[in-house]
């Protein structure tokens, strides 16, 4: 789960708990344990159920007794599809370091130690996939997963996404029964919500899951200041069904007993459940979910415009406008020009950029979108394609262990909303490079030892020129502006 501040008191972390220390984490992961390294026998065990003994509840219910609401018919529906899963990470220790070997290029020392993590999942179809949310499993040594028999499989990662927190596991076919999926399309504000997942996680010595109820609190809710800025938490469920730690991943289920949402995080002041839960569309995490068991990584799209919010308008139309458009992209070819003003995709309300980016990650790589946009003359309606991002198609070269570039051109120039039209992009820097360097991901370099860099053949070529030890000057574009850093190369 992951929790976000709303009150000077509030904290920020996910939906998870911490073995035997407490029930919350401040970490930024599910589920961390703050003591001294755990090996994987060290997680609790949760209790086999017997033959003769009910996984869901006490006793058969009669459908005509007026106890059997449709909570129970959804508890009954889904919760045997939901599973409890445990990993292990290793968490790395604050490195000691030393200054005079960080100038002569030695080496640091660090630590590290394998914590376990909890949360749920649910599964999606007969062939043993599982859905649950990135921040559950990410950096994850191994994976288990847990039914409501208490048996546990070995699960593989298949693929996942931080920027929409979802993650697909795979066991194997046939151990879960898979959950009755619904719709979120044409959810109703005040229409029943239940929250099917296992808050305890294996604490408790009962493997099945629990299940909360409420309603739907909202939808198409945007958090605008997320505690992690790596995730994109927009167009969300919101609901009152209490959500506690170690739901990250549950379902969300309807009252006709089929999952709309993944369970993802929660808005509070304790830690705990406050009415304030957050779940991601069904819809949505489905379709990131075929990526990633396609491609095994979310292919982003991309139009070619780069919007703006207009901060003082007095037009008609709405705040947000174009900026720049890519020449040659797909909004340049369906005509659409640099003031333009963007007022709905696929029938969503454009009201700010991210109402534009979420209708774009909803409809896709490799679908055609609607987009109604207006200038002086009125409104406009057009149909044009969304690409993968100019950005992941690049060529990805590294000059430098463990520094990846990418040239920039006018393309991804608009992609990035960058002020320069030239220079390396840092497609990815490993955590030494980036403390080594002072270079940070998302940097253009501009200038090495104040010579230009136009491409990343000539920042490869000024670094191997500059090799051996040499302290050098690097000209970065970061946020907009310029920034200097020194450092040396081995």
């Amino acid at each position: 789960m992951k929790t976000w501040k709303i009150a000077l008191t509030a904290v920020a972390f996910p939906l998870g708990i911490a073995v035997g220390i407490a029930l919350t984490s401040e970490s930024g992961t599910d589920a961390l344990a703050t003591g001294g390294a755990l090996a994987a026998e060290a997680i609790p065990q949760v209790r086999p159920a017997s033959a003769t003994e009910s996984t869901t509840q006490a006793a058969p219910l009669s459908t005509s007794s007026p106890r059997y609401t449709p909570i129970v018919e959804a508890a009954r529906r889904v919760a045997p599809s939901v599973v409890s899963i445990s990993v292990i990470k290793t968490v790395d220790q604050r490195a000691r370091r030393d200054l005079l070997s960080d100038f002569f290029g030695g080496r640091t020392s660090s630590r590290s130690r394998r914590v376990p993590a909890f949360g749920s999942g649910f599964a999606i179809d007969d062939d043993g996939y599982i859905l649950t949310n990135d921040h559950v499993v990410s950096q994850a040594d191994s994976i288990f997963v847990a039914d409501a028999r208490g048996r546990r499989f070995p699960a593989t990662l298949v693929g996942s996404d931080a920027l929409i927190d979802i993650a697909v596991l795979k066991i194997e076919p046939g151990r879960i029964p898979p959950a009755p999926l619904g719709t979120s399309s044409d959810l109703v504000v005040g229409e029943p919500a239940i929250a099917i997942g296992n808050p305890l996680a294996t604490l408790v010595a009962n493997a099945e899951a629990t299940v909360t109820s409420g309603v739907v609190s909202g939808v198409g809710r945007d958090m605008r200041e997320s505690a992690n800025e790596g995730t994109l938490y927009a167009d969300m469920i919101q609901t009152d069904a209490s959500i506690n730690p170690g739901n990250s991943g549950g379902a969300l289920v309807n009252a006709e007993g089929r999952v709309i949402g993944v369970n993802s995080s929660i808005l509070s002041r304790s830690g705990g459940s406050e009415g304030l839960g957050f779940a991601i569309p069904i819809d949505r995490a489905l379709r990131i979910a075929s990526e990633l068991k396609q491609f095994g990584r979310i292919r982003r799209p991309w139009i070619g415009v780069d919007p703006e919010v207009v901060s003082s308008d007095t037009s008609l139309f709405s705040s947000t406008r174009v900026r720049r458009v890519a020449e040659g992209s797909p909004a340049a070819r369906a005509g659409l020009r640099t003031g333009d003003f963007l007022l709905s995709i696929q029938g969503r309300r454009i009201d700010s950029p991210l109402d534009f980016e979420v209708g774009l990650l909803d409809a896709g790589v490799g679908s055609d979108i609607d987009i109604i946009y207006g200038r002086l003359d009125g409104e406009h309606e057009t149909r044009l394609p969304v690409i993968e991002l100019p950005s992941e198609q690049a060529e990805r070269v590294e000059v430098l262990t463990g520094l990846q570039l990418i040239t920039v051109d006018e393309r991804i120039s608009v992609e990035r909303a960058l002020p320069v039209d030239f220079g390396a992009l840092i497609a990815d820097i490993s955590d030494e490079a980036a403390y080594r360097s002072g270079l940070r991901k998302g940097d253009v370099i501009v200038a090495i030892n104040q010579q230009r860099t136009e491409t990343v053949d000539d920042a490869e070529s000024l670094f191997r020129s500059f090799a051996g030890g040499s302290r050098i000057l690097a000209t970065v574009v970061r946020d907009g502006r310029l920034v200097n850093t020194f450092f040396g190369i081995r």
